[in-house]
């Protein structure tokens, strides 16, 4: 009954909230809800680089993501990093990346759905390349749960554990890169964070345990973009921008009907 372009646009959608909520889980943990936008800032750099070069953007976005995820993570490690310097870093990364695509020869690219997503633009290979990753993401999540979650919740519980505190960053950081790439097709550059931290933090009221706000995510993510995609069609809205309204309302009623039981 839909046309083949919604369909796409609806498996991107869920696509993305497969990688971006459970992983958002951490981010809300860790508290690193700007290491999120830095990260996802510099998709314009990738995106750059990817013009520049011709390589594929997902390509080009993957490898600034990690170079970015990577020197937030460092710095955070070496006790440097404020909220002031990752914010510098964030706006600062989009603001080049920006006048990077602006200043490229023969360019004249739409930078509007750089930043919010062209979800109904994505292609077959688009789609192809967003369940790849998700499928990354979602296995190295899995694959390493327990010492994620107990190295983001006790670092030196893990440690005495046998485990390695700095490896699960790596892994983390890889995760964020990856899905960075992967989301910028949908909403872009300055709405990837947003999917990342709206979802968990409204599952979070609602949940007992870690693997339930992480399966409640997921649900809160899917929800917000398949109604955020029906609601643009509706209200001829920006696609992006209503996901991310929508997963913004979905929070709005779990805080406010929730019970904050999940306190990490």
């Amino acid at each position: 009954m839909f046309d083949d372009f919604i369909l796409r646009a609806a498996l991107a959608g869920l696509g993305v909230a497969l990688a971006a909520a459970p992983l958002g889980c951490f981010v809300v943990w860790r508290r690193m809800a700007y290491f999120g936008d830095a990260t996802s800032h510099a998709a314009l750099l990738g995106v750059a680089l990817a013009l520049a070069t011709d390589l594929p953007t997902f390509a080009g976005v993957l490898i600034v993501a990690l170079v970015m995820a990577l020197i937030v993570s460092g710095l955070s490690e070496r006790k440097v990093s404020t909220d002031a310097l990752l914010g510098v870093l964030a706006h600062a990364a989009l603001a080049v990346g920006l006048v990077a695509v602006s200043l490229l020869p023969n360019q004249r690219n739409d930078l509007s759905a750089y930043l919010f997503g062209e979800i109904l633009a994505v292609t077959g290979a688009d789609l192809l390349v967003i369940w790849a990753g998700a499928l990354v993401v979602g296995g190295l999540l899995i694959w390493r749960w327990q010492a994620l979650l107990t190295a983001t919740l006790n670092p030196d519980l893990a440690v005495a554990a046998g485990g390695n505190p700095r490896r699960e960053q790596l892994i983390l950081t890889l995760a964020l890169a990856i899905t960075v790439a992967v989301a910028l097709k949908v909403v872009g550059a300055l709405l990837i964070a947003a999917m990342l931290i709206i979802p968990a933090a409204a599952a979070r009221p609602l949940a007992r345990t870690p693997e339930t706000m992480a399966a409640l995510a997921i649900l809160v993510g899917a929800v917000s973009a398949l109604g955020g995609l029906g609601a643009s069609f509706t209200f001829d809205t920006p696609t992006g921008p209503s996901i991310v309204t929508l997963a913004a309302l979905l929070f709005a009623l779990s805080a406010a009907f929730g019970n904050d039981r999940l306190r990490h």
